[in-house]
């Protein structure tokens, strides 16, 4: 049976809660540099000693608020990629993927504020716990359907990260206006790489994936989903 928290627990849960939320809205407003620790606390009620008793400093903040949006996002997609079949449950990925990168909290912390912040090499350690490891859970998929050859697999899984990385980095660089074109545009492009990277020889006339090795034709195609 849990335990019972006491109200202490409680009290420290809501206050570590009200930190990450009040954090990550001026992080995503000011910007990493542009936000203080003192700034933070004000803004949550709460002294700057309460914010050091939850986070050694404002870069462990950072990414717990990183961590928070990433964990968020990856519930969001795997709910919304529920599918028995591999390619299916890919393009559905995709499309929350873009949508969600199209929210600019998101988009500033994860694929701006967070490569600058953490630095190169961390912010890649970090994308491996949560983006580039669903992205490789989708990739590995897709092969073991016989979607995608079993070839160069590890190269695989970075390429399609990266590609994906890269429109992340514009959806987020991108006004609020223009973000529904470029959505759009990736969308294509990306569809059109994973097609040609498909064991039927490629994406025909139809702009989708080829059929498994082994089955007919007949998946539906990206623009049957209603995306170009």
């Amino acid at each position: 049976m849990d335990q019972v928290k006491s109200r202490r627990e409680i009290y420290s849960a809501a206050t570590r809660a009200a930190l990450l939320e009040e954090a990550t809205a001026l992080f995503a407003e000011r910007g990493y540099a542009g936000t203080s620790l003192e700034d933070v606390a004000s803004a949550s009620q709460v002294t700057r000693g309460a914010v050091y008793h939850h986070f050694a400093g404002k870069q462990a903040l950072f990414e717990a608020v990183l961590d928070e949006q990433e964990t968020r996002a990856t519930e969001r997609i795997i709910a919304a990629a529920a599918s028995p079949d591999a390619w299916e449950a890919a393009t559905r990925a995709l499309d929350a993927l873009l949508d969600q990168c199209c929210d600019p909290v998101y988009g500033r912390l994860v694929w701006l504020e967070g490569p600058a912040v953490l630095g190169w090499h961390r912010w890649r350690e970090h994308e491996k716990a949560h983006a580039y490891g669903l992205v490789e859970q989708f990739v590995r998929a897709l092969i073991d359907a016989g979607y995608l050859e079993d070839r160069a697999a590890e190269s695989l899984v970075r390429f399609c990260f990266w590609m994906l990385g890269g429109a992340a980095l514009a959806l987020a660089e991108a006004p609020a206006d223009d973000k529904p074109r470029i959505r759009d545009e990736w969308a294509y492009l990306i569809r059109r790489a994973m097609g040609g990277l498909g064991t039927m020889g490629g994406l025909g006339t139809t702009g989708g994936l080829g059929a498994p090795q082994g089955q007919q034709p007949g998946l539906q195609t990206p623009e049957s989903h209603g995306r170009a």
